[in-house]
């Protein structure tokens, strides 16, 4: 899971440049629900980004989505997310 982990941060990174960045992984939690029996994961992201600054809750989640896309809903299940820009912290 950790190579799924660093890729995801990877694509972030890229589409981003966040300033900070936490990824957890959740999988534990949802054994047995029907995304987890694929072997997609379900993951908690809380992200700090000057990307986000003027921009929606919603439109950050669509950029978001946007960088991970190659991985959705393949590797990725479910993700929370919580996104601010640097001045929200």
């Amino acid at each position: 899971m950790s190579e799924r982990i660093t890729r995801i941060e990877a694509l972030l990174q890229a589409a981003l440049a966040p300033e900070s960045m936490e990824l957890i992984d959740d999988s534990h939690k949802h054994e047995g629900h029907a995304g987890a029996r694929g072997g997609a994961g379900h993951y908690d992201l809380t992200i700090v980004s000057e990307r986000f600054t003027g921009v929606t809750t919603v439109a950050r989640h669509r950029l978001v989505y946007d960088a991970l896309a190659e991985m959705m809903p393949a590797e990725i299940h479910a993700l929370s997310i919580k996104a601010c820009s640097p001045e929200e912290i």
